[in-house]
């Protein structure tokens, strides 16, 4: 990829405020991109090699969606937590094993997708923030769904594909969440608690491909009252 197809890219983002350069074998973040850190909302530098996003990331204080699926990322700079505005950070299939410690302070952010990477359990820093409405943590290395979950806020969170044998009780306390998706993984009925049928907000609970029947899970008590809330969900979305 030449300059000028660079200039050219960067005199368009400037006008839109979206720079989209994907699959073009970038190593590294375009350094160029800088003079447009008031300009740019969206920045998607998806399918490429990238295998770190510099401390710079944080100058960008109107981005509002930053898109960087399927590069060589290890792990994000702290300061990429400066993005008080950003709502949509998509970072699947990359190599992320957990989440800057000060990732709680992107209090704008609505969608996350971390599906395809290396994180081991569900990050805690996710229970910080307030307006997060879709968690993708499908296909990575989780084994346990800790307490802290209890304090998610979202109203979808997608599981699948992990390993996942445990599940704290916590989880029927999140207070918006109404889809949860935990399938392909080791999950036995034992482990499953009962409470996400009987005392939660949840309404679509999807759990094919782990180690029991899914007919079996219609004789737990408080499959009833779950399926009240699957029918009356489904007739809103009809």
């Amino acid at each position: 990829m030449g300059n000028s197809a660079l200039k050219a890219h960067l005199e368009t983002a400037q006008k839109t405020g979206v720079f989209q350069l994907t699959g073009k074998g970038l190593t590294e973040f375009p350094e160029d991109l800088q003079k447009l850190t008031s300009n740019l909302r969206t920045i998607d530098l998806s399918n490429n090699k990238i295998e770190l996003l510099p401390p710079l990331i944080g100058k960008f204080s109107f981005l509002k969606s930053l898109v960087l699926n399927n590069n060589k990322l290890t792990a994000l700079p702290e300061e990429l937590c400066k993005l008080k505005k950003l709502e949509t950070l998509h970072l699947s299939g990359n190599h992320l094993r957990q989440l800057p410690a000060a990732f709680g302070q992107l209090s704008a952010l609505k969608t996350l997708s971390l599906s395809g990477n290396q994180l081991r359990t569900v990050p805690t820093q996710l229970c910080g923030l307030r307006h997060l409405d879709v968690v993708d943590l499908s296909k990575n290395q989780i084994q346990n769904v800790p307490d802290t979950v209890g304090e998610l806020q979202a109203i979808e969170l997608n599981l699948n594909q992990n390993q996942i044998s445990q599940i704290s009780v916590q989880i029927s306390h999140c207070p918006r969440l109404k889809v949860l998706r935990l399938e392909e993984n080791c999950l036995e009925l034992s482990m499953l608690p009962q409470s996400i049928l009987s005392d939660s907000q949840i309404s679509l609970l999807a759990v094919e491909g782990n180690l029991f029947e899914i007919k079996k899970l219609r004789e737990l008590e408080g499959y009833d009252k779950y399926m009240e809330r699957f029918t009356a969900t489904k007739k809103k979305f009809a």
